[in-house]
């Protein structure tokens, strides 16, 4: 199995146009059975190289999930990572911001979740919010308390595209590593996905009436997406549009981009200074005088 992670990365510059983007490729996988030892096989190594990355504890690693309602953002983060030391890795998901979230600007109550150095952080949804169902839904915009003298929706989205890029600059900087993914779901992969949903009784608490009112806003939202991964996809911080009418494969590709990110990062586990040796010597010939 080969993937080319950059086949789906978006460059810094380009004007994304997602119905150029495809929710469909060719599978990596050949069979079920195939599907299965490839994602193992990334899930060993990538458990591998958590372990690395909590020795060193040099840096630490930011993963970002959006996607329309339905695309498997849960299901991609809980195959992916299922040989995570929990330790090392922490999960958070952002829903409708608390009274007090909204006493402070729109990038506080993450930063507040940002992983220490030597962890993962996954974001299942994020402050890309606020550029995404925001600008989709202005009026929510106006209830979050920003004075009214600074809220010009003519400017505010490519306001807050500078905040997010100068935030992950700055986090660049101070060893944090930020993947992004766009699990890209087509309308009609979406339709079917409610309504197995709805005819699965074991899958009816996935479903609520709000889903079908958001995708009556599908075009609204493919514009918000576009112009949000157009302004915000760095070389520091680059987004990955993943194809996702195949859940196995899309799971596989993130896995991929996963992997090939932590490769990138050189971590090497701590050395040994030749005093830290001679301690380790002392310890061990206390313990082998015990026998």
């Amino acid at each position: 199995m080969k993937i080319n992670i950059k086949n789906f990365q978006v460059q810094e510059g380009d004007k994304v146009k997602l119905n150029k983007w495809p929710t469909r490729v060719e599978p990596v996988y050949s069979s079920k059975k195939k599907y299965h030892k490839h994602l193992k096989q990334q899930v060993d190594e990538l458990s591998e190289l958590q372990q690395l990355q909590y020795a060193s504890n040099d840096y630490s690693v930011l993963l970002i999930f959006q996607a329309m309602d339905a695309a498997g953002k849960d299901g991609a983060i809980r195959h992916v990572m299922s040989g995570i030391n929990p330790q090392g890795c922490q999960v958070f998901s952002f829903k409708h911001p608390s009274a007090t979230e909204l006493d402070h600007d729109f990038l506080w109550r993450t930063n507040q979740c940002l992983p220490e150095r030597g962890r993962i952080g996954i974001f299942n949804r994020s402050y890309y919010e606020e550029v995404l169902i925001v600008r989709v839904h202005p009026e929510i915009l106006h209830s979050q308390g920003v004075p009214d003298g600074l809220v010009d929706e003519k400017t505010i989205w490519n306001e807050r595209y500078d905040s997010i890029v100068d935030l992950e600059n700055h986090l660049f900087r101070n060893g944090t590593r930020i993947i992004k993914f766009f699990l890209h779901l087509s309308k009609e992969e979406q339709r079917d996905r409610f309504l197995d949903r709805i005819d699965t009784p074991e899958k009816n608490w996935k479903f609520s009436a709000g889903d079908v009112e958001e995708r009556k806003s599908w075009d609204k939202y493919m514009d918000a997406y576009e112009q949000c991964l157009s302004a915000t996809s760095t070389k520091r911080a680059p987004w990955y549009v993943v194809p996702a009418d195949d859940k196995k494969n899309a799971r596989l590709i993130v896995s991929q981009v996963i992997v090939d990110t932590f490769k990138s990062l050189k971590m090497q586990y701590p050395q040994t200074d030749d005093k830290r040796q001679q301690e380790l010597q002392s310890i061990r010939e206390q313990l082998t005088e015990e026998e």
